[in-house]
């Protein structure tokens, strides 16, 4: 049976749960630890008159049992409070990103991290304005100023920027970055070729192509993420809209993305990009 047969067959089950506020607010509780009755009366601003009703019916559903004066989730209930977690968390990041993901390109872009796109929820998208038409590459320039190694994936280059990380390669920042096949085209180009000739002998810089398709920028350090997307129904990367983050999570997000586009990646001889003969 399809998804859409188990929904009509089960779907009062489900709304059980997903159209409670209390429910929720309960398992989702109850997922962090035991809690006593007075703790889901704080969590949820409601009194035991209106969830008594609502424990009962978790508890009929094996989702909840009480012992020693406690709430705990069953084994049942912490597999359904596991998934609710995760749906709500997925929202949070699309909710707060809404305008962002909707109006630039997704496609081809790895499920398994779009799945994850709530631990982007603490991020922050930053845009230029008509009185600062630099600013989302400014406050770009900013993060990395300290950074202790940078990882990046790129569909496109620009001059300004492959001259600010061949500094931080010279001063012995770990520099790594993925590119496709566009960019390696360029980088056989002026100015270009001279950076990279500049930095044939540094060892902490790396440089990966890969076949994936790449509508994306993506720029981690061991503090920040910096993370940016083609426009819809464009081919152009959007550069003057980056979401940015310092969130643990999201940090981990973005540096297991580079890590999920390097491990398919060959990582190119420098000897051989600037003297092709």
């Amino acid at each position: 049976m399809d998804s859409l047969g188990i929904y009509e067959k089960h779907h009062h089950l489900i709304h059980s749960l997903y159209s409670s506020r209390l429910k929720i607010q309960i398992l989702l509780t109850l997922l962090v630890g035991n809690a006593p009755l007075s703790r889901l009366r704080e969590v949820t601003g409601s009194t035991s008159q209106a969830l008594i009703p609502k424990i009962r019916a978790l508890e009929s559903q094996g989702l909840i049992e009480s012992i020693d004066y406690e709430y705990r989730l069953t084994p049942l209930g912490h597999t359904v409070s596991t998934e609710i977690d995760h749906f709500v968390r997925l929202m949070g990041g699309i909710g707060k990103h809404q305008a962002f993901f909707s109006s630039h390109d997704l496609t081809d872009f790895p499920h398994e991290f779009l799945t994850r796109l709530g631990d982007l929820s603490e991020a922050e998208v930053k845009y230029d304005t008509t009185t600062d038409m630099f600013f989302v590459y400014s406050h770009y320039l900013e993060i990395l100023k300290d950074a202790k190694f940078i990882h990046g994936i790129s569909s496109v280059a620009s001059p300004g920027l492959a001259g600010f990380l061949a500094e931080k390669v010279v001063a012995g920042i770990p520099v790594e970055l993925i590119v496709n096949s566009s960019v390696i085209d360029l980088l056989k180009q002026e100015p270009y070729v001279s950076n990279m000739k500049d930095l044939l002998n540094f060892p902490n810089f790396h440089l990966w192509i890969t076949e994936k398709p790449l509508r994306l920028g993506l720029t981690v350090t061991e503090r920040y993420l910096s993370f940016g997307l083609y426009k819809n129904g464009t081919s152009q990367y959007d550069s003057s809209t980056d979401l940015f983050s310092s969130d643990p999570e999201a940090v981990s997000w973005g540096e297991e993305l580079f890590e999920y586009y390097r491990n398919d990646a060959k990582k190119l001889d420098l000897q051989e990009l600037v003297h092709p003969d």
